[in-house]
């Protein structure tokens, strides 16, 4: 009898130790899983990122911890802008790539493919724009250089983009096209620029609407005169609709970079799908 008793007990024992301990292996696996959810790295890809917005933003994304790839068609440029993040530039590549060919593309996405097996951000950056010419003046040469970078360009990165984050797990991911104020209206003598911006602007909507259903959020940041090398001659004089030449007001690139940041931290539920940050008195409104 009493042999009976102390075995039920011992069984009893061995039961409640077993469930315990399935209890803990349970919780420490959901956690662990949780947890890599929760501490998963985040990677973002930034075009044009050598210089200027590109470089601006870039650096700011990896303050935050993004892993960042710099890319552009420069590797000393890109390595210099990597390394201004000082103590964060552990979590930044560099990989060179011209944007205006498609195989280019391809082997930059590749890479990303191999070396971490997601994206989560792309910063549609890269653009060019030419001097002041009239329509006639455009050589087919200089339309087509513009359109391989500005839109051509644009595409490959965001088709190339669109499809990762389609295909990984979890699925879904952010996509900011640099668009600009000459999306809407265009300036004196810039026909290919604006021609390639407003298509832009197309890319951005069909995307947004196409990503839908893969939890691919589509926006678009249009900008106006940033203080920068390539706008200096702008604070010099630049044409205006009436024909005159006036010198135009620009902004710190401060408020670009606090601009793409707040459409970057949204949750993809959320979607800024087109924003304009620009000085405050240059001559936008009503321009024309």
């Amino acid at each position: 009898m009493y042999r009976r008793v102390g075995l039920l007990k011992r069984l009893r024992g061995k039961v409640q130790i077993s469930f315990a301990t399935a209890l803990v292996s349970a919780a420490g696996y959901w956690g662990v899983s949780e947890q890599k959810e929760m501490t998963m790295e985040k990677v973002a890809l930034v075009t044009g990122a050598g210089s200027g917005i590109g470089k601006a933003c870039a650096l700011a994304l990896l303050k935050e911890d993004w892993q960042v790839v710099f890319v552009g068609r420069r590797a000393e440029v890109l390595q210099a802008a990597i390394a201004a993040a000082g103590p964060n530039s552990a979590n930044g590549v560099a990989i060179v790539a011209d944007l205006s060919r498609e195989e280019d593309v391809k082997a930059l996405f590749e890479q990303i493919r191999a070396r971490y097996g997601r994206l989560d951000l792309l910063f549609n950056n890269a653009g060019v724009f030419l001097p002041f010419a009239l329509p006639g003046d455009i050589s087919g040469d200089d339309w087509r250089r513009v359109v391989d970078i500005n839109l051509n360009g644009a595409f490959y990165a965001l088709s190339a983009a669109f499809k990762l984050m389609q295909e990984q797990q979890p699925q879904g991911g952010r996509i900011i096209n640099n668009g600009s104020i000459s999306a809407h209206v265009p300036r004196p003598g810039s026909m290919a620029y604006a021609a390639t911006k407003h298509a832009v602007s197309g890319l951005t909507r069909a995307a947004a609407l196409d990503g839908r259903a893969f939890n691919i959020a589509v926006g678009q940041i249009d900008i106006g005169n940033v203080t920068s090398d390539m706008t200096a001659v702008m604070t010099q004089g630049v044409p205006q609709a009436d024909g005159s030449i006036k010198p135009e007001p620009c902004m710190d690139i401060s408020a670009v970079v606090e601009t793409f940041m707040t459409m970057v931290r949204l949750p993809l539920s959320a979607n800024i799908l087109f924003t304009t940050v620009m000085a405050s008195t240059m001559p936008y409104v009503g321009r024309g």
